[in-house]
């Protein structure tokens, strides 16, 4: 925990740089600087009390179960995640954001039609108020399985026209058509097994072979489990991102089939792009590594594409 704080205290001019004052000169951020700052603070008390307990489980683990130990912590570890993605909008989402069902009309039962035509299910369908924080533009879906629900921001519904939101919905309905949700979970399995597997060997190898520290379960250990586990997300990151590009593009896909609104769903993207102030067409390189969904350029000509067929 002292580690985890450390760190934020020592990030925080930078994070006060770009969560604030970049985005308050480009016109992203509505907050004040006390209401900032309260979000940080929330955000904050919950990675401690997060960071700490999963520091807890592992350690107790290291001490126990020194050979098994990341079996264990990934096992535990992927539960919580399906968990938490089940809890999310009822107890997450709403310290940081007020949600309001959205009223009856047309939009709200053009979505809930597409619901039905990609025979799953929600809870309703609400606005969330971005405009409080941001001018950026966001809609999805939001919950897993009998918390799952359509969110769409006010910042979009006051600029777009109710087909390029239908085309925004119909891109994330195709995500549980698809079992989209269950392939990045068992992805994320997969590298949350491997890197554990190899921070399990490392750490044999410091402490019964080069006699670094005294114990497995030595709290001295854990800038050393830290260094370990960031080495491993930067190389995976590109994996995983390369991955989600795929699913996005099928995603992408089942919303151009399911409304047949090619313009509206270009329209929609470009518009995204610019409240959003995303790059429309980034290197190569910089998509590879970092972007988790196609370009707009690429999603742009996906559309183009799928009108001349």
């Amino acid at each position: 925990m002292v580690i985890y704080l450390v760190y934020e205290i020592l990030t925080a001019p930078l994070s006060y740089y770009s969560g604030y004052t970049l985005s308050h000169r480009y016109g992203i951020s509505t907050m004040s600087r006390g209401a900032w700052v309260g979000d940080q603070l929330k955000g904050l008390a919950l990675g401690v009390v997060l960071e700490a307990a999963v520091i807890e489980l592992m350690y107790a683990l290291l001490a126990f179960q020194p050979d098994s130990w990341w079996l264990w912590v990934a096992l535990i570890l992927i539960f919580f995640l399906v968990v938490m993605a089940n809890l999310a909008p009822v107890l997450i989402m709403p310290i940081f954001y007020k949600f309001t069902p959205l009223p009856e009309g047309e939009l709200t039962e053009r979505l809930l039609a597409l619901v039905k035509r990609a025979n799953t299910h929600v809870r309703g369908v609400f606005t969330m108020h971005l405009s409080a924080k941001t001018t950026a533009a966001n809609a999805g879906l939001r919950g897993l399985g009998n918390t799952r629900r359509i969110v769409v921001g006010d910042t979009m519904l006051d600029r777009y026209t109710t087909d390029e939101v239908e085309v925004v919905i119909a891109h994330e309905l195709g995500h549980p058509v698809h079992r989209d949700i269950w392939k990045l979970l068992f992805s994320q399995s997969l590298l949350m097994l491997g890197g554990l597997y190899l921070a399990n060997l490392a750490f044999h190898w410091v402490v019964q072979t080069q006699h670094y520290y005294q114990s497995f379960a030595d709290p001295a250990t854990l800038p050393f489990l830290f260094a370990l586990l960031g080495v491993f997300g930067l190389v995976v990151m590109p994996i995983g991102n390369g991955l989600s590009r795929a699913i996005e593009y099928q995603a992408d896909e089942y919303a151009l089939q399911a409304t047949r609104k090619v313009e509206s769903f270009k329209s929609a993207m470009t518009r995204l792009a610019n409240q959003n102030l995303a790059e429309v067409e980034p290197a190569p390189l910089v998509e590879f590594l970092f972007h988790n969904h196609p370009s707009i350029q690429k999603r742009l000509r996906h559309a183009d594409e799928f009108a001349t067929r």
